[in-house]
Order: structure tokens, then sequence, then C-alpha cells
């Protein structure tokens, strides 16, 4: 019994905390969200997500990123994709579905000494080359692998 009033109090104090400073204009729910490139995500090709993103439109391929994703995909609502990269100083990650009309499902910027590995579900509307990109030591590298998409996919 006492420990459940414990519990309670760090949540109550917490909440109040958060309440307070959201209050005083301290802390702003902009200042506490990742910034969002927004005209990477609304491009229409995977070379003006990567222009948008990095600044330049293609990525030199590379033998140090691995993609673990499904050969056959059977949901394209919900495809499972894994990226490890192989190299130092990486920076960013991100992963496009070559056949979406959207084509970059995501995006991550790793801090310094952050492990380079991001795991994640994404949608696929057809069968088609999803790519890895990893920006490492200002330069970008790619990795690409086919997922077929038998049915359900993020197009209808």
């Amino acid at each position: 019994m006492n420990m459940k009033r414990r519990v309670f109090l760090k949540g109550a104090l917490a909440s109040g905390s958060v309440a307070l400073a959201l209050g005083a204009g301290i802390l702003t729910p902009r200042a506490v969200l990742a910034a969002w490139p927004q005209s990477a995500f609304e491009a229409k090709s995977v070379a003006d997500a990567l222009g948008a993103l990095y600044g330049a439109g293609d990525a030199a391929a590379s033998g140090d990123i691995e993609i673990k994703a499904p050969d056959i995909a059977e949901n394209g609502a919900v495809v499972p994709v894994s990226v490890t990269a192989k190299m130092s100083g990486v920076e960013s990650i991100s992963i496009f579905a070559e056949g979406n009309n959207t084509p970059l499902t995501s995006s991550w910027k790793l801090g310094a000494g952050a492990e380079p590995y991001v795991s994640t579900r994404i949608k696929m509307a057809k069968t088609s080359n999803v790519i890895a990109v990893v920006q490492a030591n200002g330069k970008t590298f790619q990795a690409g692998k086919e997922v077929k998409v038998t049915i359900g996919g993020c197009g209808g």
C-alpha cells in the first residue's frame, strides 16, 4: 500500500511540474518535438527526397550497409525493416520505399557514439526496392533490397 502511494505522488509531482512548465511557457511542444523535414517526406521521387534531406539527389553504393527485410511481404501495410551500418561516423539513417507515392518512409539523426542500427515497420504500395541511405562523415551511401508485396499495400 505504501509503495502505491509513493508511485502516485511521484507521478503527480512529475505531471504537475510539466504542466507548470507548459503554463509558464518554459516548455513548448515545438521545443520538445524533433525537426521534421516536411519537403523530404512530401517528395514524389527518391532523388527529390535525397536532395531535400542531404542536399544531393544521389548516394554512392556501399557494401557496409545491411538491410534486413522479407523477400516477400504478405502484407504491404506492415513490412519489417532493419538497417545496420558497418561504418564509423554515422550521422543519419533513412529508409525509402521506391514504389510509394512518397518514397521516404523514415529518417533518423543519430547522436555521436550511437549504434548505427534502426528497426521499424514501413508501408509499401507495391513490389519495389527498399533503399537504406546512410550519411557518415559528411558523405552519403546507399544499399537496396527488393521486397515483393503480395496484398494490401498502402495504395489499396
